[in-house]
């Protein structure tokens, strides 16, 4: 199976540290390919003839061809590595569901918001009385400002300037 690891984080819409462990894994791969590689293009018999008509010594050459016939690759077990890889796997679907599910969120109240401007009145149509409803806060200040004597709002000149020329 041949896997497309240039599109395969846009695809799945990975971010973050799910798409760094993806680049990651691809790494170690094309490392352990490489390497897999390189071994079998090595040659893997030994033709010992051609050692027994050039050395004198034909007691070490058959020592060393009885060594190598008796030779057998050491089994290991790779369960650990699964499972390794599967915490792995189950790690990257997490992460990716909860990336997911902050997304929807997102989404979901991206899409309310947009609702809401998109209902929303204008700003000349609203009464000072539909203004407070929705803020009780600034009828509250307006109230203590009234008490106070104060009836300009503090920084308005210097934020919207003048108008007592006009």
């Amino acid at each position: 199976m041949k896997i497309d690891w240039a599109n395969l984080g846009s695809k799945l819409g990975l971010r973050g540290s799910t798409a760094n462990a993806l680049a990651n894994f691809k790494k170690r791969n094309d490392d352990a390919r490489r390497r897999v590689q390189q071994l079998q293009d090595q040659p893997q018999s030994v033709d010992f003839a051609q050692y027994r008509s050039i050395l004198k010594n034909q007691d070490v050459i058959a020592d060393i061809e009885k060594q190598v016939n008796a030779f057998q690759p050491k089994k290991y077990d790779v369960n650990r590595q699964i499972k390794a890889i599967e915490a792995f796997e189950a790690q990257a679907v997490r992460s990716a569901e909860e990336t997911k599910s902050k997304v929807d969120a997102e989404l979901k109240d991206l899409d309310a918001t947009l609702k809401n401007i998109e209902t929303a009145r204008p700003f000349e149509d609203l009464t000072v009385d539909e203004v407070v409803a929705a803020k009780p806060d600034i009828d509250e200040r307006v109230s203590q400002l009234v008490s106070k004597g104060r009836w300009q709002v503090p920084g308005y000149k210097e934020r919207f300037g003048d108008l007592s020329v006009l």
